[in-house]
């Protein structure tokens, strides 16, 4: 059975549609495919087979948090479609990718990625007796990924033309500011292709320059080493290399600089400052929390939201800070009891 096959069989969509309805029951669209949901699966796989299917236009909107971001949302039914998709090509594909690749795969993620960060921070203090670490990002990533690039990499890793074809018309249907280029932030599609994209830089880093000490989430990286000089090197090295294989360039963040409480900084990496003795959360999560605090303290005295909608927000900070040294600080920004003031 091809990927085709696979990815276009009724049980695959079936499954596909419950997952990208997961926590979003409510919402009229996706009220109004699952409530007739054989008749739009088999609708949808007919589409398909018969290559008669096109992605809807995307709706746009703007988040402010953690910084302020245009999100380009695809249509229910073509979230159905890249589930469906991922759901057969992802862990073929995963296997392509680095140990230390850290966005969006199975077992892994930021928490995993900053712990790795550090003991390749131990492992070289250790070994060296000094600590220097090349923080980079990739300016404006998903608005700068190539089309004709994206194409050639799923072109080589894709071993299924009809499979390819899919992912190709996807592409082209991307919503950007300048033809050619870039992919939307809220496709399920768009963060498998952003890693497809950027293992090329993986590979490169790995098995070409040969650095050891090399971490990635999604378009943030890090190269650990003993040696400024070596560091200096591998930024110009790379930096050439994105440019000229995958049309990317570093935005102005990214430098070399040395590691320590003392004669120098923290890496900061994954929403933490890094030290390889210690780890602190980021000044602008803690402060964002505090903002964020204040403001939930004010809605429930009012009486606009309960208890219940504080919880998960209270969780999700919580679950974060405690893979820092923050029992202080989190008491601290949590000691503020909710009192409601209004009848």
């Amino acid at each position: 059975m091809t990927l085709f096959e696979q990815i276009t069989q009724f049980d695959n969509i079936y499954y596909a549609a419950h997952e990208a309805a997961k926590n979003k029951r409510f919402c009229t669209p996706i009220m109004r495919y699952m409530n007739n949901l054989e008749e739009n699966v088999i609708n949808t796989q007919n589409h398909l087979i018969w290559k008669s299917y096109e992605s809807k236009p995307h709706r746009q909107f703007f988040v402010y948090e953690p910084k302020q971001r245009l999100i380009s949302a695809p249509a229910f039914e073509d979230r159905v479609v890249h589930h469906a998709i991922c759901r057969v090509i992802e862990p073929i594909i995963d296997k392509r990718f680095i140990y230390d690749s850290y966005a969006c795969r199975v077992g892994k993620g930021a928490h995993k990625g900053a712990d790795r960060a550090q003991h390749f921070m131990r492992v070289t203090k250790r070994n060296h007796g000094k600590l220097f670490a090349l923080k980079a990002d990739i300016a404006k990533y998903f608005n700068s990924i190539n089309h004709i690039v994206l194409k050639r990499i799923v072109s080589e890793q894709v071993d299924c033309e009809e499979t390819v074809a899919l992912l190709h018309q996807i592409i082209d249907a991307s919503p950007t500011e300048t033809p050619g280029t870039g992919i939307p932030i809220g496709n399920l599609t768009s963060q498998l292709f952003a890693n497809m994209y950027l293992n090329e830089l993986d590979r490169f880093v790995k098995h070409v320059l040969g650095e050891k000490h090399y971490i990635r989430y999604m378009d943030d990286f890090t190269v650990i080493h003993h040696d400024k000089q070596h560091l200096h090197n591998v930024r110009r090295v790379i930096e050439d290399w994105l440019w000229r294989t995958l049309v990317l360039k570093t935005n102005n963040k990214t430098q070399v600089f040395p590691v320590h409480t003392h004669k120098g900084r923290s890496l900061d990496f994954l929403g933490y400052r890094i030290y390889p003795t210690h780890r602190l959360l980021r000044k602008c999560s803690a402060n964002r929390m505090k903002h964020k605090m204040k403001r939930l303290r004010k809605e429930y005295a009012a009486g606009r939201i309960e208890l219940r909608d504080i919880t998960p927000v209270i969780a999700s900070f919580a679950g974060h800070a405690k893979h820092a040294d923050s029992h202080r600080l989190v008491a601290y920004i949590l000691s503020q009891p909710f009192i409601r003031t209004s009848v």
